[in-house]
């Protein structure tokens, strides 16, 4: 008799949790089934980057809020609440819930794969140090500059090779087109084109024939130079070898990268050989990493000052080992790295103005010979064959 009177308590208890689990799971649900929403753990998402901009957003606002005490889990709450992306509110929600299940902030941000080595790198500097907050700080700085230099180097070579394809798909279009239309109307008239014409009608048969395996191989060739690591190295090699410009340009770049991150690592506390390591992270994928770590390496095993690992084991211009060993052996490596990196900054803005205009100078010429060609290739024919084909029609 108590058990049938406890069954129903029971069971209404049974229910009840049953559907405080069912509405628990019932947004999941509907976001993993309602078309034109994604789940915030499907695929697309999962492989989605952070956005570059937001993410020097993101550095500054969390700088501003370490610095007033806000401990990290809260400092992520409050940033991406009514955050208008979703992108941003969602990896932020999955970072503050690793941090308050007990993982490090660093360990946190790489969990979701949307955050970069070098970034990961930068935020376990600064957690170990106990200075997040600069951490997040300093990044946010060099990330503003090195933006500043990616949109100065794409101002300087998009718009140019997107003009240069332009005329030469012009080119090709007025072969195929143009061209062909004219030597018709001559044959048509019973006139034998002139020797420069001749050559002309002669260059529009070849172009007819090769012309998609040409626009094909450039295209292939763009295409291996943007997303395969060895092409784009072999070739960057090649070109560097030739152009002292384009040289200097990169290699000011790649140094600027390594000394600002160990400017930044170091004030901080950060020992050198850590510092090292992590501000090669910077140029992975460029020989320079390798030449980095090997230095880096010997500096630890050896005992070999780290200024004369920079001038054995790197391509690292003269005046970089030269300052830091006045900063090794004066105690003023700190000062030195700042230097350095201002240095550099000046530097490579004066060499990218410099690159800027050789590159104008180049689109401008290139322009005008395939505007050239292409008038020649169109409207000479008429200009020749005028009288013949007046000649041709009786007039």
């Amino acid at each position: 008799m108590k058990d049938t009177k406890s069954a129903p308590p029971s069971s209404a208890a049974q229910a009840a949790l049953k559907a405080r689990i069912a509405e628990k799971n019932a947004p999941a649900k509907d976001a993993h089934h309602e078309p034109g929403k994604s789940s915030l753990f499907s695929k697309s998402e999962k492989t989605q980057k952070y956005p570059m901009k937001e993410l020097i957003k993101l550095c500054r606002g969390m700088a501003s809020m370490l610095k007033a005490n806000i401990n990290t889990a809260d400092a992520l709450r409050y940033y991406g609440s009514g955050h208008p992306s979703p992108l941003v509110r969602n990896t932020l929600s999955e970072v503050r819930d690793n941090i308050e299940n007990g993982m490090t902030a660093y360990a946190a941000f790489e969990k979701t794969n949307r955050f970069d080595d070098k970034f990961v790198s930068l935020i376990r500097a600064g957690t170990d140090a106990g200075h997040l907050d600069k951490a997040f700080d300093s990044i946010a700085k060099r990330l503003k500059k090195e933006n500043e230099f990616k949109a100065k180097m794409r101002k300087a070579t998009l718009l140019p090779s997107i003009i240069i394809f332009a005329l030469i798909m012009l080119f090709i279009a007025a072969q195929l087109n143009i061209i062909p239309q004219i030597e018709k109307m001559i044959k048509e008239v019973g006139q034998e084109p002139d020797t420069l014409s001749g050559i002309l009608f002669k260059l529009s048969h070849i172009t007819k024939k090769v012309w998609v395996l040409v626009v094909g191989s450039l295209l292939g060739a763009v295409f291996s130079f943007l997303f395969i690591e060895n092409v784009r190295n072999n070739v960057t090699f090649f070109m560097m070898a030739r152009w002292r410009l384009l040289r200097k340009l990169i290699m000011g770049m790649r140094q600027l990268l390594f000394l600002g991150s160990m400017d930044m690592l170091h004030s901080n506390g950060i020992n050198l050989s850590k510092a090292v390591e992590i501000s090669a992270k910077s140029l992975k994928g460029t020989p320079m990493y390798d030449e980095l770590i090997t230095a880096g390496k010997r500096y630890i095993e050896t005992g070999l000052p780290f200024s004369e690992a920079i001038r054995k084991f790197t391509s690292c211009d003269a005046q970089v080992a030269h300052l830091i060993s006045i900063g090794e052996r004066s105690s003023s490596l700190d000062e030195q790295l700042k230097l350095l990196t201002t240095m550099y900054e000046e530097e490579v803005d004066q060499v990218v103005a410099e690159f800027s205009q050789v590159v104008n100078i180049i689109v401008l010429f290139s322009a005008a010979l395939l505007i050239t060609m292409v008038f020649i290739g169109a409207f000479l024919p008429i200009f020749l064959m005028g009288p013949k084909m007046m000649n041709g029609q009786g007039l």
